[in-house]
């Protein structure tokens, strides 16, 4: 440990807790969240401080001498929520356990105390470093005091201070006098805020010197400081924190009782089983078992919060069905169920592959049936054969009156359809549950078990071993494969239990869930077993090409760097181009080294041809081993079509993503990526039909910041880039210039996506300063623009998480991050994902619209992609005008915004002439 008294300010830090993290409560309904932000934070605090002495400072209770002073001091404050200081006691319990010692002074604050602590630390060779929000200990600065900001990731030293405020320590309480603190209700002078103050004190020095030449300053604000002239000096007493408490009763010696002590484990443990903290408990001492999970109860609305059983799992009944006799008797039981876990087991992940190995059943907690149907390991017993076993099953499975339930049953579907069965009845699946309850976190069946049940279940590995020893499926003993199948079906049925009163009790949930999710997992398995026709041929010729440019690119490359060398080596680049082309370091990587990632290669590129030529063949590279060369070998040797895979519960937005192949991912803002789409075409006798909403996300905003400007743009039908151009600039609509049209487009996304003024000069290579200007040009013409971006920070901060326009919540873990970096991202994001949540929600109610009008209708046009804010239809020619009228009329009404929805449509005989 080194030399260091590393001091908390414990009051800051509780209010910041409570406020930071959801309503987080115990099994009894007992407020946590404060109590869990402050081990938190004080447990990273010492893990990124080693000091030697320690101490968290509270304020005591009662009246101090400032109160006494000034009587209406903090008096705009309201009481402390009673939710927290139910927790103030078990808080301070908590950081005792922690090893913390706990300083609290009648009298004066915990910054007073704070404040007299760093000023003896030097008399004993100490150097401080205080943890605090307040930025009036900023006065407390100096050669032996630091102070750090945990929320923020900031840390102010004297240069530090004067970044951030303009001025000194030893300036900052003359500048409080002067801009007043709101927080503690202690005036200032009127209408004099940060400039003003530090232009003051540049100009002048000190507030003394300030007052005594208060006649030099006119004008209105020269009045108010006059007006003020009385009130100043009480100010600056309220103001300053003093340096001089009576400690003597608080403490034996300084600094040995404020030695850093270890934390108790055995008191440690006790309490937060108590409180019910059982990831916290995980990670201290690895325990898990007999705990209450953490929930999460936002303030006045119910959130991600499913209690956990403590204590083992109940003995379950668990069958393996071998006879007719048995099968009969689940056949009479799901008939009469209300609802029914099923699942499938089978001979590979690949859902358009695989084959039943199979069938698990439970309709009542705790009691369930393994069927298993192809069981091949030596001395197998017999089973029931698997037609016999479908034939019975079948009218069940394709009845849509007899509710099912499942873990990503549209897995399960494809598995019944490789046998000839329709999956009907689909009502409800945890994975989605879990997706549209706590989007943010993860919802394989093992970990939503743990969350949600307290119940540690059979995994595959351990069923089935792993690498290169792991069996199949039907390599498992009946005995073993019943333990592990009949759980899964269990459980999936307990999880709904404890996870659908959460999602059912909340409108805008169970909207998402009930007419979206699930319908659209069912369009998603029709659109898979679709497929898309891949013209291999073509992708042959586009590879051959595209690796004859990649060698006459490498050999470009070799003579701009004088020698030849491996193109993908950081190593080598490196060595190039700073040690030989003496290139300028943009950046260095965590061990010191430059960095050649390919943000450094798109800086360097803007200047030097070779890095441009290696972004140019890395990008040529992508395109062929990821879609070229790999293309062709996905295509289903039976369908002849490519079958990708809609991952539904992935993005915490609500969008779709695909992978095997990714078809979202194709990049098309190059010639070389959208000739890809080319070889996705329609068969003889069809032709592709591509519809996509036009500036989605943009009519979304216009629709949730109730802007006028914006709905009226969009009411009347106008390039909404012109119209945004003429009010930054204006100018008349008809007298908007092509590049005053590229500002306002890169400022109508980029505020989408929360771009700074940072970001917004690189992209139109300006001066941040001419970035800023347009951006304050545009939130003058765009206020409720600004507004709807300020309140929805605000939301975002106070509730965890944003919604979109049908409900949908998107969770924001890091939004009161203490590392800036994410915090910002958070932020970011909290402001595009409402946008981008609704326009995924649009899709979906499209695709489903859409799929139900070609059933209901008896059409042969079917859906087979769907990417981003696009439909990707194969048509037959009969009926072509039909669908290109049909499908957008159809998109657009799907949900009546206050602007008007557009889809717009094109067609070709392969996917990019759709475009």
């Amino acid at each position: 440990m080194d030399k260091t008294l590393l001091l908390v300010d414990g009051s800051s830090y509780l209010y910041r807790a409570f406020h930071a993290l959801p309503d987080l409560r115990n099994s009894e309904g007992f407020p946590t969240g404060a109590i869990h932000g402050m081990i938190n934070m004080l447990r990273r605090l010492r893990n990124d401080y080693d000091a030697a002495y320690i101490a968290c400072v509270f304020d005591a209770k009662g009246k101090t001498f400032r109160d006494h002073l000034y009587p209406e001091y903090k008096a705009q404050r309201s009481s402390m929520p009673e939710d927290l200081s139910k927790q103030i006691e078990p808080i301070h319990e908590a950081v005792r356990l922690l090893g913390w010692p706990i300083l609290m002074v009648e009298g004066v604050e915990a910054d007073d105390v704070i404040g007299t602590l760093a000023a003896m630390a030097p008399r004993h060779g100490l150097k401080t470093v205080i943890s605090t929000g307040d930025k009036d200990l900023a006065q407390l600065v100096n050669d032996d005091v630091m102070l750090i900001n945990t929320m923020s990731n900031e840390k102010f030293d004297r240069d530090g201070v004067i970044a951030k405020f303009g001025v000194p320590p030893e300036r900052i309480v003359d500048y409080l006098t002067l801009v007043g603190d709101t927080v503690d209700n202690v005036p200032g002078v009127e209408k004099v805020g940060p400039k003003t103050a530090v232009k003051w004190l540049t100009q002048f020095g000190t507030l003394d010197d300030i007052i005594a030449r208060v006649d030099e300053i006119g004008g209105a604000v020269g009045n108010n400081l006059r007006k003020a002239l009385d009130w100043l000096p009480q100010a600056r007493v309220l103001l300053t924190v003093k340096t001089d408490c009576d400690l003597v009763e608080h403490m034996a010696s300084i600094p040995e009782s404020l030695v850093a002590k270890p934390v108790d484990q055995e008191a440690l443990a006790e309490f937060l089983r108590r409180f019910g903290f059982k990831t916290m408990l995980r990670e201290f001492t690895g325990e898990s078992g007999g705990v209450r999970a953490e929930s999460q109860v936002h303030r006045g609305e119910v959130g991600p919060s499913v209690t956990a059983p403590s204590g083992p799992a109940p003995v379950a009944e668990y069958e393996t069905v071998l006879t007719e006799a048995q099968l009969q008797r689940w056949l009479d039981a799901i008939e009469a169920a209300e609802l029914t876990a099923v699942d499938t087991e089978t001979t590979s992940l690949d859902a358009m592959k695989a084959r039943l190995v199979g069938i698990s059943l439970c309709c009542k907690p705790g009691i369930a049936a393994y069927i298993p149907v192809a069981h091949r390991y030596q001395d197998a017993p017999d089973q029931l054969g698997i037609d016999f076993v479908l034939e019975k099953l079948k009218p069940w499975l394709e009845d849509a009156a007899k509710p099912k339930l499942g873990q990503h049953l549209k897995y399960d579907a494809h598995i019944f359809a490789n046998h000839g069965i329709q999956l009907r009845g689909i009502v409800h699946d945890t994975l989605l549950e879990s997706y549209v309850f706590e989007s943010h976190r993860s919802h394989d069946m093992d970990s939503l078990a743990l969350r949600h049940l307290n119940r540690k279940t059979v995994t595959y590995e351990e069923v089935c071993g792993k690498g290169a020893s792991q069996i199949g499926f039907d390599q498992v003993t009946l005995e073993r494969a019943t333990e592990y199948a009949a759980e899964d079906a269990d459980v999936t049925l307990q999880l709904h239990q404890a996870m659908w009163p959460h999602v059912a009790e909340n409108d805008g949930l169970r909207y998402i869930y009930e007419k979206i999710e699930i319908p659209t997992s069912v369009v998603l398995q029709k659109m898979e077993r679709n497929g898309v026709l891949i013209d291999t041929a073509l992708l042959a010729t586009q590879s051959n090409e595209l690796g004859r440019r990649m060698l006459e690119m490498e050999k470009q490359a070799y003579d701009l760097a004088g020698q030849p060398f491996n193109l993908n080596s950081p190593k080598q680049l490196a060595e190039i181009f700073f040690g030989k082309l003496q290139l300028p370091v943009v950046k260095k990587t965590p061990s010191g080294t430059p960095s050649t990632d390919e943000e450094v290669l798109q800086k360097l590129a803007e200047n030097y041809p070779l890095p441009k030529v290696l972004l140019e063949y890395r990008g040529l590279s992508k395109l062929k081993s990821t879609y070229t060369d790999k293309l062709p070998k996905m295509v289903d040797p039976h369908s002849g079509r490519v079958h990708t895979n809609y991952a539904q519960a992935v993005a915490v937005t609500g969008r779709l993503s695909s992978n095997e192949p990714n078809l979202q991912n194709i990049p098309v803002r190059t010639a070389e990526g959208r000739r890809i789409r080319e070889a996705f075409v329609a068969p003889p006798g069809s032709m592709i039909v591509s519809a996509d909403y036009s500036q989605i996300e943009l009519r979304i905003m216009a629709h949730i910041s109730e802007d006028e400007s914006l709905l009226r743009a969009f009411a009347a039908g106008e390039d909404i880039h012109r119209a945004t151009a003429a009010e930054i600039f204006s100018v008349a609509p008809a007298d908007v210039l092509s590049d005053q049209r590229r500002v306002a487009k890169m400022i109508n996304f980029g505020l989408i996506y929360g771009m700074s003024a940072f970001g917004l000069a690189g992209n139109l290579g300006i001066e941040r300063g001419a970035a800023q200007m347009y951006i304050d040009r545009y939130f003058a013409r765009y206020t409720k623009v600004a507004e709807y971006m300020a309140n929805t920070r605000a939301q975002a901060k106070a509730c965890g998480y944003v919604e979109t326009v049908f409900g949908r919540r998107l969770w924001l873990p890091e939004i009161n991050s203490p590392n800036g970096p994410r915090r910002q991202g958070a932020e970011r994001a909290a402001i595009n994902a409402p946008m981008q949540g609704t326009a995924a929600d649009l899709i979906k109610l499209s695709m489903i619209a859409v799929q139900d009008m070609l059933e209901q209708e008896g059409r042969q046009s079917r859906m087979v992609m769907q990417v981003h804010d696009e439909l990707v239809l194969e048509v037959p020619e009969a009926e072509l005008s039909y669908i290109q009228q049909r499908v957008p009329e159809l998109m657009s009404s799907v949900a009546t915004l206050k602007v008007p929805l557009i889809a717009e449509v094109g067609v070709g005989r392969n996917w990019e002439e759709a475009h």
